[in-house]
């Protein structure tokens, strides 16, 4: 299907009419009378004005429809109660109560197998292509078993570099939003084995190719708003089509909106965490958009006093395994192996890439953790330590020149170099 599509002039955002307009125009009344309708939205930890849509798209077809309900692509995100699903969505409880009383809210069960469905499974010599010859093994692919109780599945989510697929969105809200556990491990190491600074920012990954292959096999119909978010949660662009099409013309212009070029490397970088951001499993962010721009043996700090937990799901997994690049990893391979694939490759991602010389292991990057984590975990889980209350954020600001760099919200915006060295290639 060809693609509807709105993009701001550069600096300028998409207006709210325009808005209601493309929806509209992507939803006409007539195709969803009494059908059954799931949209598909992110949770918490990703900046969008998701209610902005939902609203536009309920006041388009709410009435028509038999049904339109939610879904929170959590991943292996922990669940969200009735208050904070009705504040992702931007209504207040009197809203939910009356006008969106009918909807229905679901939180996705990754590791509920009585709530998920297997719907086929990708041969390994399908796997070893796709992977660039990495892999070679059955991938079993299984996803939330709702999404078949609904004649459509409606993708509202944004798009921003990705650390493990190149740039989020479109199937990605699919798979690992609201899969089983088998493609979601699988794909979150091959991204670690290919490692962050060659994956993120690039487009056509092997992981990307993974993740549509795995879309391909979902047989309920299925399309997408895929949206291109400025830092102030304003929208640069809106696009409607499938979830690969509209994912497509997306991320090409999150490629011209979250990159930040920078002339030379940083031998020190303090990456704020934004309150969304409220353990490490999702804080690693601030080091995955930033490792690109660190000089080697540089010091970044993950700086979130607000953080009292390296992972509200994985937590006795990271403490056992604890941070190392995934060359690391791979040398104890037998040591590490039954471990969760995901959680490996989030152990990889916020180590960064290194190398193992002489049975030692030598990361690039010297990160450090300024949270309300203690000295003895942030020891345990081979990460650096700094007290909090020792920063003063004013200290890191307008000293590029030194070498020293401030990211106030860091997570989302990509730094890269304008001269990347090698290892940052695909």
């Amino acid at each position: 299907m060809n693609v509807l599509s709105l993009a701001a002039n550069p600096g300028q955002s998409l207006g709210d009419e325009n808005i209601s307009k493309l929806v509209g125009d992507a939803l006409p009344i007539e195709n969803y009378r009494g059908q059954k309708i799931l949209l598909i939205v992110p949770d918490h930890t990703r900046t969008a004005p998701v209610g902005l849509l939902f609203k536009n798209i309920h006041r388009q077809i709410g009435e028509a429809t038999a049904a339109l309900d939610v879904m929170i692509a959590l991943g292996t995100h922990p669940p969200m109660d009735e208050e904070a699903i009705c504040k992702r969505l931007e209504i207040s409880p009197a809203e939910r109560r009356e006008e969106y009383a009918k909807v229905q809210f679901h939180n996705h069960e990754w590791n509920n197998r009585h709530a998920l469905r297997e719907i086929g499974v990708i041969p390994a010599s399908d796997i070893a292509e796709l992977s660039g010859g990495r892999f070679e093994m059955e991938l079993p692919v299984t996803i939330n078993r709702r999404l078949f109780d609904y004649d459509q599945v409606i993708i509202v989510g944004p798009v921003f570099p990705h650390e493990v697929v190149g740039f989020s969105g479109g199937n990605k809200y699919l798979f690992p939003g609201v899969s089983g556990p088998e493609l979601l491990n699988f794909f979150h190491w091959l991204g670690a084995v290919i490692s962050n600074p060659k994956i993120i920012g690039h487009k056509w990954t092997a992981v990307r190719k993974v993740v549509d292959r795995a879309g391909g096999m979902v047989s309920v119909d299925k399309r997408c708003f895929a949206m291109v978010v400025r830092p102030d949660k304003s929208l640069a662009g809106l696009f409607f089509g499938t979830p690969e099409s509209a994912w497509d013309a997306a991320a090409d212009l999150s490629d011209k909106t979250h990159i930040v070029y920078k002339d030379r490397p940083f031998h020190t970088i303090l990456s704020c965490a934004p309150p969304m951001y409220d353990d490490i499993w999702v804080g690693g962010k601030c080091m995955y958009k930033l490792e690109p721009v660190l000089a080697d043996e540089g010091e970044l700090i993950i700086y979130g006093p607000h953080i009292n937990s390296i992972s509200h799901t994985h937590e006795a997994g990271i403490q056992e395994v604890g941070y190392h690049c995934s060359s690391w990893l791979l040398e104890h391979w037998e040591k590490y192996k039954n471990h969760p694939w995901g959680l490996l490759a989030h152990s990889s991602h916020v180590k960064g890439i290194g190398q193992v010389i002489d049975g030692v292991e030598k990361p690039r990057a010297n990160v450090t953790l300024a949270t309300g984590l203690s000295e003895e975990v942030c020891r345990q889980i081979n990460l650096g330590y700094r007290n909090a209350e020792s920063i003063n954020i004013e200290d890191y600001a307008d000293r590029e020149d030194e070498g020293i760099l401030l990211v106030r919200k860091a997570g989302e915006m990509l730094y890269r170099l304008n001269d990347p060295p090698a290892w940052a290639l695909p």
